[in-house]
């Protein structure tokens, strides 16, 4: 895959780019070495990575990974592609992301990685989603519930709760029901920086699930037939500035589509995304 020297130091601290040694097979084999199980319900295994340097490999590891890697999966068609394009769309937007990219699998499938933001130098920076803040299922609870724990909690409360309301946006600009509580985390460097965490798990669910819901968590008390105002009114509750609320949005499609156009999605799902994300702007009355 080509790559940028820069994203190919910022993502594993090297100067080539690393090659991965296992196929797709393998990837289910050694999750299941690793946990007895596989993870999310046996379709979706996710293997903790981290940079070989003396064979420029990436190789799994039970502790100490620096990376996640996602591989296809078996009951949804070309996710890793969806993800990076979703990741690379939200960097486009300045919404805060960590280093990612797609890479092969020894037998060729695509692999999506992402750089764990949850390490320092090798030292774990303890981190809270909101399904552990809240003690309730991933997929109970409302964006108006995460925002205000995160008022709460945050060191710097008005801008993370700006933060929050900016992704909840995206999340619904591009078709993504499926950012449940465990989608929104906490980092606690110390105990004068308590922060939500970068973005992350950002894909068209609505893609490769067509009857997906608006939104995992309610909005305005509602997940699905989201409107401006539904927004407006979250808006209102976190008390995020009128003037900033959509600003980056506006006249969105035309960076988007470029991205989608040049992202490793195939060309009828690229078609059906621009869909998609133009129906969402028209509902926000950004169109």
């Amino acid at each position: 895959m080509e790559m940028s020297r820069k994203l190919i130091k910022e993502m594993f601290g090297a100067s080539e780019l690393p090659i991965i040694e296992f196929s797709l097979r393998e990837v289910f084999q050694k999750a299941q070495q690793l946990t007895g199980k596989l993870s999310i319900s046996g379709t979706q295994p996710k293997l903790s990575v981290k940079l070989d340097k003396r064979s420029n490999s990436l190789i799994v590891v039970a502790e100490g990974g620096e990376h996640i890697l996602k591989p296809q999966n078996p009951a949804f068609q070309d996710i890793p592609q969806n993800e990076q394009c979703c990741m690379d769309i939200a960097a486009e937007f300045k919404i805060d992301v960590p280093p990612h990219c797609i890479l092969p699998l020894k037998d060729k499938s695509l692999a999506y990685i992402v750089k764990r933001f949850d390490r320092a130098s090798g030292v774990k920076i303890h981190q809270e989603d909101f399904s552990q803040i809240l003690e309730t299922d991933k997929y109970k609870g409302s964006i108006e519930q995460i925002g205000k724990k995160l008022s709460e909690k945050s060191t710097a409360p008005g801008y993370d709760t700006q933060l929050l309301f900016e992704r909840v946006v995206f999340n619904f600009i591009i078709g993504n029901g499926d950012a449940h509580l465990k989608n929104y985390s906490i980092a606690y460097k110390d105990k004068d920086s308590i922060r939500l965490t970068p973005a992350y798990d950002i894909v068209c669910s609505k893609l490769v699930i067509p009857a997906e819901e608006d939104s995992a968590l309610s909005i305005n008390g509602k997940k699905n037939e989201l409107k401006r105002d539904d927004f407006d009114k979250l808006a209102d509750y976190l008390k995020v500035p009128i003037k900033i609320r959509y600003e980056k949005f506006q006249k969105s499609l035309t960076v988007m589509e470029s991205t989608i156009k040049a992202s490793e999605i195939t060309k009828e799902d690229q078609e059906q995304f621009i869909k998609i994300i133009g129906e969402r702007l028209a509902r926000l009355e950004l169109a």
